[in-house]
C-alpha cells in the first residue's frame, strides 16, 4: 500500500509539491483566516483527488 501511495505521488510531481507546500504552510504558519480556509479547501480537494486516483483498496 505504501508503495502505491509513493508511486502516485511520483507520477504527479506538480500536485505533490503543491500538496506538501500547502500542508506545511498550514501546519507551521498561521495565515489569515480566510486565506487559511481557502488553503484548507484546496488541501481537501487534493486529498480527494489523490484518494480517487490511487484507489488503494480496489481489487
Amino acid at each position: 500500500m505504501f508503495k502505491k501511495i509513493l508511486n502516485g505521488f511520483i507520477d504527479h510531481p506538480f500536485l505533490t509539491s503543491i500538496f506538501a507546500a500547502d500542508f506545511f504552510i498550514l501546519l507551521f504558519h498561521r495565515p489569515p483566516f480566510l486565506f487559511s480556509l481557502a488553503m484548507l479547501g484546496g488541501l481537501m480537494a487534493m486529498c480527494l483527488y489523490f484518494g480517487q486516483k490511487l484507489a488503494l483498496f480496489k481489487n
